[in-house]
């Protein structure tokens, strides 16, 4: 955890005892507590009567998963009716990102989750970073990737044009 943060509650929403199990033993600790809503629904008004340091964001969440779960705590925040809360989303598959991209959360992990991941994504989450698994990066362009017949316009030289 961040050097900073001496406790960190966490809400976390899922309704899969596996998640839960998996979560609270990866990022479990002497200073870390849970708050577990296994409903959608409930998440903005748990997050106003608890206040956790970060959401935890299960993609499938009965009929409001992750991704209406980050919308829901953003309109949230822009009313003022709860101050930002960073989110951790677990995605299900690497297609889901293109979810993610769009809901506004710090950090997702695409499962199968692990410790490591997961508490990378927590403490980049906490300390106002962010951390994407899954985001494709474009290529870097190398000379074997001219096409045959084109010149690489690094290396072409000038020659002269006649006109007429």
């Amino acid at each position: 955890m961040p050097g900073n943060v001496s406790a960190v509650h966490i809400l976390l929403a899922t309704d899969a005892d596996w998640i839960v199990d998996e979560v609270t033993a990866a990022l479990g600790g002497p200073d870390t507590s849970f708050t577990v809503v296994r409903s959608g629904q409930l998440v903005s008004k748990v997050a106003a009567e608890r206040q956790p340091d970060l959401v935890v964001a299960d993609l499938q969440v009965g009929t409001m998963g992750g991704f209406a779960i980050t919308l829901a705590l953003r309109n949230d925040e822009s009313a003022g009716v709860l101050p930002h809360l960073p989110v951790v989303m677990l995605l299900d598959r690497e297609a889901d990102v293109y979810i993610a991209q769009r809901s506004d959360a710090e950090a997702w992990v695409i499962k199968p989750l692990d410790a490591l991941r997961l508490r990378r994504a927590m403490n980049a989450a906490v300390a106002g970073e962010t951390y994407h698994e899954g985001v494709p990066t474009a290529p870097k362009a190398t000379a074997d990737d001219a096409v045959e017949g084109e010149e690489d316009p690094a290396t072409a030289e000038e020659e002269p044009a006649n006109a007429g």
